[in-house]
């Protein structure tokens, strides 16, 4: 086996270990994955894996974007774009400035762009991390909302500001003027916009004449990728943003998906599943080791220039601060924003403000800044500092702080009045949908259960508004899941043993097997 593949192969299996430990003690995975392969890194004789930026941002942000556009809701996207924007484009260059005007303060060596670019880098927040926290401790829907477009679109904007820097360093192209920097920016976006859009709409065209839900998902997994290259290399002096391209078509993708099959749906959501948790194990392992990486990268002056990493660190932290605050309650003066939204409680700015953690978008973006930039090695290092820095010091005190200030979504009683309202619409839909297309020659006692089952399905999103069930006792709904599951049981039992004993060939197991595990999910539900 070649010896490169098989310490990846180490890796990912590690990684995964590590998930699987964190998800049982209740650690984050993403903080336990940086902090125990930052120590395996140490290990005596532990070779480089070296971060290649030319594969993960295709093979592995693409997908991780993609996969999380897919499950955003355009509307809340919407409702929240005036704090989304701020965040991914005004938060990103306000940062870039910020920790570019230290970074040169504290390393006078350091040229002004070179810092700047160093400010691009360590700009977009990877916010896997405290979407992972936030959901877990349930944070407010609308904070999950921003910190999820945040995310989103951050990306897109300190890529195009590293590309604009780079230029002025003198590296790919002409010194760009700010008039020329800002249209290529709004050129890059405007092209990752169309570019997802367009392909977005003809996936969805193509998917929807497949009818195969194994061919579909089969397509989705290629969607993501072929949208990042398409954007990035074949759009010409436009050279459109591949991660707006990728959040665009799958937040098209995600919004049409009730126009699939059933099928289609439930395998999508299995296959992402398991594909955004081996890439994030894996990615976050990759930060960890870098450590090694990025010292033997720096040719002199460790310690100054680890104590300039603590200053950018800190300015980056603060500079986020700084920016919340102000941009979620100055722009209230607005008589129209004033009428649109309502006024956030400080606690909602003080855990976006303190979500600020940095990802493999950072360290990819450092490891691909060319080899003829003064101080490139500095610039890693740093970006590598700010990385691990607001990895550690952000998730180990954000879920603190979310206990701390109750941030918790509190819209479970309307969501579950919303869920009844719609299912017993719904219901009364599908019985006179019965009346109409049932023949006079159906079996009274066909349809006598098919209303049942319409109702119970209401009844049982009624049952979850009253009172609790220690005070109510079993509510029907829950008895007959309950007694259903352990029928089910008994028949599952019953077809392994005629398998088993040569009664029951294993093609046919395994397709009754299934008609089984889909009630189950079904009652689950």
């Amino acid at each position: 086996m070649n010896e490169s593949l098989g310490i990846l192969l180490a890796v990912l299996v590690g990684s995964l270990a590590v998930t699987v430990l964190a998800r049982k003690a209740g650690v984050s995975p993403p903080l336990a994955l940086v902090v125990v392969f930052l120590g395996v890194s140490f290990v005596p004789g532990m070779p480089e894996v070296r971060l290649d930026p030319d594969l993960v941002l295709p093979l592995v942000l693409a997908p991780l974007l993609y996969s999380a556009s897919l499950q955003s809701s355009p509307r809340r996207l919407r409702e929240n774009l005036r704090p989304i924007g701020l965040l991914a484009v005004g938060l990103v260059l306000f940062t870039a400035f910020v920790v570019g005007i230290v970074a040169w303060w504290f390393l006078p060596g350091l040229p002004l762009v070179s810092a700047l670019i160093l400010g691009a880098i360590v700009a977009p927040p990877d916010a896997v991390a405290a979407a992972s926290i936030g959901r877990r401790l349930g944070l407010q829907r609308r904070v999950m909302a921003i910190l999820e477009g945040e995310s989103l679109l951050n990306d897109a904007t300190a890529l195009t500001l590293l590309r604009i820097m780079l230029a002025a360093a003198g590296v790919g192209a002409a010194t760009p003027s700010v008039l020329g920097g800002l249209g290529e920016f709004v050129l890059t976006a405007a092209g990752g916009v169309v570019v997802g859009a367009v392909i977005g709409w003809l996936v969805h065209r193509i998917r929807l004449k497949l009818n195969d839900a194994v061919m579909e998902s089969a397509l989705g997994l290629v969607i993501p990728f072929a949208t990042y290259v398409l954007a990035e290399d074949f759009t010409g002096p436009v050279h459109a943003s591949g991660v707006l391209a990728v959040v665009v078509a799958g937040l098209y993708l995600g919004h049409k998906s009730s126009e699939s099959g059933f099928a289609s749906r439930l395998q999508d959501q299995a296959v992402w599943a398991g594909l955004d948790t081996v890439l994030e194990a894996f990615v976050f392992a990759l930060i960890g080791l870098q450590l090694v990486v990025v010292v033997n990268e720096l040719r002199s002056g460790l310690g100054t220039v680890f104590l300039a990493g603590l200053a950018v660190l800190l300015a980056t932290v603060l500079a986020r601060i700084v920016w919340v605050f102000p941009t979620t309650y100055l722009t209230r003066l607005v008589p129209r924003v004033r009428q649109r939204e309502q006024r956030l409680p400080w606690r909602v700015p003080a855990v976006i403000s303190w979500s600020g953690m940095r990802g493999v978008v950072t360290l990819a973006a450092a490891f691909a800044v060319p080899d003829e930039v003064a101080g490139r090695d500095v610039i890693i290092f740093l970006a590598f500092v700010v990385t691990v820095g607001t990895l550690l010091l952000h998730g180990l005190t954000l879920p603190w702080l979310i206990r701390r200030l109750r941030v918790y979504d509190t819209g479970a009683q309307h969501d579950a009045l919303e869920e009844a309202a719609a299912k017993q619409a719904a219901a009364e839909a599908a019985m006179h949908r019965l009346d109409e297309v049932a023949e006079d020659g159906t079996p009274e006692h066909i349809t006598t259960q098919l209303r049942s089952w319409a109702e119970q399905r209401a009844n049982g999103a009624w049952e979850r508004l009253g009172r609790p069930l220690e005070e109510i006792g079993e509510a029907p709904t829950v008895a007959f899941s309950r007694l259903r599951r352990e029928m089910l049981a008994a028949e599952r039992e019953t077809f392994v043993r005629f398998r088993d004993q040569g009664r029951l060939e294993d093609g046919v197991f395994v397709e009754m097997l299934r008609e089984i595990d889909h009630e189950e999910a079904m009652l689950d539900r």
